[in-house]
């Protein structure tokens, strides 16, 4: 009886043990992820800051805002309700993702025609992960480069799959109209906002 006692001692520690390395690698595991959400998103804010500074040079002396071959920032987005405000990249990939929503498919910001904008859902509830709570009418802010900026209003939220491409059509009737879109990790489909210029 002494030694089945002593060997349900020697479970209970093993487990105990092995417990807390798995609770400890777990919570390793998750400082390092918010880390590196939090580095792009400060990488992110900084290419919006190199933005309003270049375009406060551009105003106010002889320099001019540097273009560059893509990708490179093309504007900003703004959602005041979800306090929202990050630079546009003007391309799509993977990469660019991480660091700020991107030009999808369309028009150059504010130009007529379907500007469509993705970005990631991160569970940190940065870039675009609370687009999903916007309703209609809730206004969405577009800057472009020369700082000019548009308000449109959602009218539309809806999901489609992700095989989905009619979202990215350019039939707007000569209208400006802004398409977010974003993944809904959970069912494997896109959130889609549409809004029209205000």
């Amino acid at each position: 009886m002494l030694n089945f006692k002593k060997l349900n001692n020697k479970i209970y520690y093993i487990l105990f043990v092995t417990s807390v390395i798995i609770i400890i690698f777990l919570i390793i595991f998750l400082f390092s992820y918010f880390t590196k959400l939090r580095q792009k998103e400060i990488s992110s804010k900084n290419f919006s800051s190199t933005l309003q500074i270049l375009k406060l040079y551009s105003e106010h002396s002889n320099y001019k805002i540097q273009t560059y071959s893509s990708p490179f920032v093309i504007g900003i987005i703004k959602i005041d309700k979800l306090k929202l405000d990050y630079p546009i990249l003007s391309e799509v990939s993977d990469e660019l993702l991480k660091i700020a929503p991107c030009k999808f498919a369309g028009p150059n910001p504010n130009e007529i025609g379907n500007f469509c904008i993705a970005g990631h859902n991160y569970i940190d509830n940065t870039f675009f992960a609370k687009i999903s709570t916007l309703k209609t009418n809730d206004s969405i802010y577009i800057y472009d480069l020369s700082g000019n900026s548009v308000e449109y209003l959602v009218y539309k939220q809806y999901e489609v799959e992700s095989t989905d491409t009619s979202i990215l059509s350019q039939e707007t009737n000569g209208k400006r109209k802004l398409t977010l879109m974003t993944c809904n990790s959970l069912k494997g489909s896109r959130i889609i906002i549409e809004a029209f210029e205000a």
